[in-house]
């Protein structure tokens, strides 16, 4: 697996903020942090496939790799369950096995079976941005007080290294994939999935970094703008004439990695959105599921012709929140959680139900 503009979002620093407070319950239901919580259950289900004792997320499709990215997913995932000790066994492995460089960021992936087991010390942003924000909320949920500034270092090396102009000279900042290797003469290589405004803007906010908050926003106008005509693509380059196609070893198509997009663009607020009513366009047809061959994986972004379909639940439940909200409606058909699904699907959908829980209640599953 490879990894609009709105004018509202250049005052959504701290409307961001507000939109989604894991410690806080709606009126009369029980936050998500209460032992009791009826999606704690689907949590506790997602420790026993994903995370060891020792604190590592284990990708099994991966060859049982470990990511920043999943860390940073995992530790996210844990504070807003209020799981310290579970926020404290992700930290503890990630910062002795992946802290390896000599900035703040952390090596992108480890290998079991490799010697060593970082053979690439180079990060992924993406990875770097949920781990820092997931420091910021386990602190907050009464974890180690040192995660803060170790969250706060990891924003500030994110915006230094991580962080690049448009190369129109227009002002806008990109976000890189990783601090090496996407910054080419033909232009910057791209990838949508790895922007999650929420979290940058709260980072942002902790870190006294405003730089990672006008990615944010410049972000959101970039994926929206890509989403005019089709689905989120995984990857693009983008030279100071515009967009362009990816180069040749990157997915062009809107899959995997783009499926991220329009959840994270549901996890800030932005409902309606055009990166959700893209995926909406794309993934709400009756044939797949009518079949048994399950929800719209690969998707042509210039034709919407599916090349790959999966049964696994969690693209599901991606689609199914995304659909409820942008049509404003009451009650979804977002599956219940699942964890006969590997790692990646799985993680997409609990991350759907904490989001439809704690930022679109109307859309519970039915």
């Amino acid at each position: 697996m490879n990894r609009r503009a709105c004018l509202s979002l250049m005052m959504a620093g701290p409307a961001l903020a507000a939109t989604w407070r894991p410690a806080l319950g709606q009126d009369g239901v029980r936050p998500l942090t209460d032992p009791a919580h009826p999606l704690r259950p689907a949590w506790e289900s997602w420790k026993a496939l994903c995370l060891t004792p020792e604190g590592r997320i284990v990708d099994g499709f991966q060859s049982g790799a470990s990511h920043s990215e999943g860390q940073g997913y995992g530790l996210v995932l844990a504070a807003t369950f209020g799981d310290v000790p579970a926020c404290q066994a992700i930290v503890t492995w990630t910062e002795r096995h992946l802290a390896v460089r000599e900035d703040a960021l952390l090596a992108w992936r480890w290998r079991q079976e490799a010697t060593p087991q970082v053979t690439d010390r180079n990060n992924a942003s993406d990875g770097d941005l949920f781990y820092a924000w997931g420091l910021i909320l386990a602190e907050a949920q009464g974890a180690s007080a040192e995660f803060r500034p170790r969250a706060l270092a990891i924003a500030q090396d994110l915006a230094r290294l991580c962080l690049v102009d448009h190369p129109d000279g227009g002002g806008r900042v990109l976000l890189l994939p990783a601090a090496m290797g996407f910054v080419r003469e033909t232009g910057v290589v791209v990838n949508p999935s790895y922007y999650m405004p929420l979290a940058m803007t709260q980072l942002a906010e902790a870190a006294g970094t405003p730089r990672l908050a006008e990615a944010a926003r410049d972000g959101v106008a970039l994926i929206d703008d890509l989403a005019q005509g089709g689905p989120v693509p995984d990857w693009v380059m983008i030279d100071a004439a515009g967009v362009q196609p990816a180069p040749p070893e990157f997915s062009g198509l809107s899959g995997y990695e783009a499926v991220r997009a329009p959840l994270f663009a549901l996890w800030s607020g932005q409902g309606q959105g055009q990166a959700v009513r893209a995926h909406v366009a794309a993934t709400a047809d009756d044939e797949g599921a009518a079949t048994g061959q399950g929800t719209p994986t690969r998707i042509d972004p210039r034709t919407g012709e599916v090349s790959e379909r999966s049964p696994h639940p969690g693209y599901a439940a991606v689609a199914r929140l995304a659909e409820c909200v942008q049509r404003g409606g009451t009650g979804s058909l977002m599956p219940r959680f699942d964890a006969n699904q590997p790692y990646y699907p799985a993680t997409l959908h609990l991350m759907s139900l904490v989001v439809q829980i704690t930022t679109y209640p109307r859309c519970v599953p039915l």
